[in-house]
């Protein structure tokens, strides 16, 4: 029944039939959309492969002049980077040396506070011990009271230039830590973009990213190339500051120790000539109470002699006593004012004004004598002072001063 059909429509609709001129212009126009087609393809095969190369070139191009740019950038940070390490050295050099100089400006400041300022004091109080008449207001004395103010100045000056120093190594420190943070930025920025001029296109575990980076966080460059001029030119300030801060604390120790010596050599020539005073002094007071005690025994002797003579004069006086007294017994006419009588009159009167002026002479040579006494215990007293004085000024204070020894370090 199927098959019956089917034989029923194809006897109602017999096949198509066209014409032989239909038949040519469907040939020419299957032909002309193949000859259309061939040629759009082409077309496109020319453009695709322009494009291709085209393609190829521009990443090439694209990819060497961002190798060439990393490359420069490479330089550039390495550049920057040497100049960093460069002063970077320099400001650890002069952080060294201005430690040293800090070390030595602590010497001297030891050296003299521990030692001459002591040593002064130690003189000034010992020669509160002077005696009597010594105990002046003397050149020495001013001389020490000078040094003492050069000591004081000197250590004043030189806790000044200790600060300075000091501040000057903290500042030379605060670069250091900027310049060791930029130090450690470059170095990042080195081994990223030298892994990135290593890199190739057919490199695996490359990045597929299809979009943009975000770089709200970015620096411009000029800002990134300040910052890094910025820390060398600080640091080269610093270090410039620095060496002339060492320069400086050089001129300021040499004038100091000049200074203080030259004070402690006019002290100790003060010293020098006060002890030669005093020491004349005491060689005069020697030779007078040398003489004094020559003159005393010539007094004593003199006293001696003196009483003596005194003595012999009451023998002589009692003798023209008992002789005028024994012509006075003369009988009657015998009893005459003779020239015996005369004589023994006048040897009386004589031998009382001999023994009267005898008598004064040795008061006077007793008195005397008490002077002179007094004059050797005031020359011994005063011996003892100048003595006393030689002792604290040559023996304390100048073996003392020997010890005053100012260096530079």
């Amino acid at each position: 029944m199927a098959r019956t059909e089917t034989d029923v429509n194809c006897a109602r609709f017999p096949p198509t039939r066209f014409t032989l001129h239909e038949w040519h212009l469907d040939n020419q126009f299957r032909y002309r959309c193949s000859e259309a087609q061939r040629e759009l393809s082409d077309r496109l095969l020319a453009d695709a492969t322009l494009a291709r190369e085209s393609a190829k070139e521009i990443v090439r191009a694209n990819k060497e002049e961002t190798d060439h740019r990393l490359l420069e950038k490479l330089n550039d940070v390495e550049f920057r980077k040497e100049e960093l390490l460069r002063i970077r050295k320099e400001s650890v050099l002069e952080i060294d040396a201005l430690s040293v100089y800090e070390d030595r400006i602590a010497d001297v400041l030891k050296s003299v506070n521990r030692n001459a300022l002591a040593i002064c004091e130690k003189c000034l109080v010992a020669r509160e011990r002077r005696l009597g008449i010594d105990l002046v207001h003397d050149d020495v004395e001013r001389s020490l009271f000078r040094e003492r103010e050069v000591i004081q100045e000197a250590e004043d000056l030189l806790g000044g230039i200790t600060k300075e120093a000091r501040e000057r190594i903290r500042r030379l420190k605060a670069t250091l830590y900027h310049i060791d943070r930029d130090l450690e930025n470059k170095d990042s920025n080195l081994c990223i973009d030298r892994r990135n001029v290593t890199l190739k296109e057919t490199d695996f575990n490359l990045s597929d990213y299809h979009g943009t980076w975000c770089l709200d966080k970015s620096v411009a460059l000029n800002e990134w190339e300040l910052q890094t001029n910025s820390n060398v030119i600080d640091a080269n300030r610093e270090v410039n500051g620095a060496k002339q801060l060492r320069c400086h604390i050089d001129t300021v120790i040499k004038q100091t120790i000049d200074d203080l010596d030259r004070q402690k050599n006019a002290t100790n020539e003060a010293f020098r000539q006060r002890i030669e005073q005093t020491r004349e002094a005491k060689t005069k007071l020697e030779l007078q109470h040398s003489e004094i005690i020559k003159q005393i025994a010539a007094m004593l002797s003199n006293i001696t002699h003196m009483k003596k003579s005194i003595a012999d004069k009451d023998g002589y006086m009692a003798l023209a006593h008992t002789r005028l007294n024994n012509r006075c017994q003369r009988p009657g006419i015998e009893l005459t004012q003779d020239l015996v009588e005369a004589n023994l009159v006048k040897e009386i009167h004589e031998l009382r004004n001999v023994a009267a002026n005898l008598q004064r002479m040795l008061y006077e040579a007793e008195a005397s004598l008490r002077y002179l006494l007094k004059t050797q215990i005031q020359l011994e007293e005063d011996i003892n002072v100048k003595t006393n004085t030689l002792k604290i000024d040559e023996v304390e204070c100048m073996t003392l001063r020997q010890s005053i020894n100012y260096h530079a370090y």
